[in-house]
């Protein structure tokens, strides 16, 4: 394992030992090495590949080094987009007293130790953390070793990004008001194939992947990878005044769900599916979608200006709905609670929307005036010039 020499002015952990020489004695500069830290979900792991990318577009020679929990989404998603994956004990948070919370110091404390064996011994020149378990773990292994950068995508900061906000040299954040003072707004960083969506370009195609009618008014429906009941009960009921309305549907149930439509003759197809494996296709196919709002959805459907009715999930601590809020400030998008969409609101509300064009045309500028394509270049630059790259 490398551990940092004495004295060593850098103050960066682990360097790793020269490749090779230029001149005589003289070692090979190697490129930057970027740790990033975003486990469990994929609204913490998604930005984090997303400035990998970037941070490879812009420093080929550049190392990344995913950091996460063996009970995560990241096992998955991080070796599939390439990235090398160090795994850490996860270290929840309990949220009341409890026997857990009194086990917490020792488990902490081995998740800290794990975390800077991997810092030194990739020699990491900075430490990135999006929120969540393994940031933690990150932030604490990282302080007064290496130098941190903090990026919170919610409009309400979790308790990892407040921890490492203290200490981090840079804290950036998707919205203002965050929670995190002094963080500069900037997006959230996305992937390069959402940043770059020419939606019109590709309106035919991915229409035609998906089977709908190519001069259809189309709305999107999804929920999330795992689909969402109210949606999922809400269109399916609504789904032949839609159909006679000539609205056609393309919907992401979810895939432990189904959803039964009638299919009605002349009527522009609804179409359901499992899950979407091309949201760039999907976001393309659309005139309107009908969502939950996460920071990552608010994030894309604002990127590619694309007209929204967001539906907030109804739990946690209210931040779907302060996500969805600076779009529907803005105009490009609705609100609907979770309670209030039924059958007949779909009917009474999304319907006549769908077929407005003129409305959906102000809202994509509207939409459009609120995304952050650069945010993943922008975070990646910041991330480097910490790095001292």
């Amino acid at each position: 394992m490398n551990t940092q020499q004495p004295g060593d002015p850098s103050g960066r952990v682990g360097a790793p030992s020269p490749a090779g020489e230029a001149g005589a004695g003289s070692p090979r500069r190697r490129g930057p090495t970027v740790v990033v830290a975003g486990g469990g979900t994929a609204g913490h792991i998604e930005p984090a590949m997303a400035l990998a990318d970037a941070v490879r577009r812009l420093r080929p020679d550049a190392s990344v080094v995913a950091l996460g929990t063996e009970r995560g989404l990241e096992t998955d998603i991080v070796p599939a987009r390439g990235y090398p994956l160090e795994l850490v004990p996860p270290v929840p948070m309990p949220r009341k007293a409890s026997p857990e919370l009194l086990r917490m110091p020792s488990k902490v404390r081995d998740s800290v130790r794990r975390t800077r064996e991997v810092l030194e011994r990739v020699g990491a020149d900075v430490v990135v953390g999006f929120g969540g378990y393994v940031s933690l773990s990150a932030y604490l292994g990282a302080r007064g070793r290496v130098p941190i950068v903090v990026h919170e995508a919610n409009a309400r900061a979790g308790l990892s990004n407040k921890v490492g906000a203290r200490f981090a040299r840079e804290v950036l954040a998707a919205v203002p008001d965050s929670g995190l003072p002094g963080a500069r707004t900037i997006g959230i960083p996305l992937r390069e194939s959402i940043t770059t969506l020419d939606r019109a370009s590709l309106r035919a195609q991915a229409r035609a992947h998906y089977g709908l009618r190519p001069d259809a008014p189309t709305v999107l429906v999804f929920g999330g990878s795992q689909g969402a009941q109210t949606l999922n009960t809400a269109f399916s009921g609504a789904s032949d005044e839609l159909g006679r309305a000539g609205i056609g549907v393309l919907h992401a149930h979810g895939p432990k769900n189904t959803v039964a439509v009638r299919e009605l003759p002349g009527a522009p197809p609804y179409v359901p599916v499992p899950y979407l494996e091309r949201m760039d296709l999907a976001y393309a196919a659309a005139d309107l979608v009908v969502c939950r709002s996460g920071a990552m959805t608010v994030a894309e459907v604002s990127a590619v200006g694309l007209p929204a009715v967001f539906v907030p999930l109804p739990h946690g601590n209210g931040e779907q709905a302060l996500n969805a809020q600076p779009v529907v400030t803005a105009g490009g998008a609705k609100l609907i609670s979770d309670a209030e969409l039924t059958p007949q609101r779909v009917i009474d509300e999304i319907l006549p929307l769908a077929g407005d064009s003129d409305v959906l045309a102000r809202m994509n500028r509207a939409t459009l005036g609120t995304g952050h394509r650069e945010a993943d270049r922008v975070l990646a630059e910041t991330t480097l010039e910490v790095a001292g790259a």
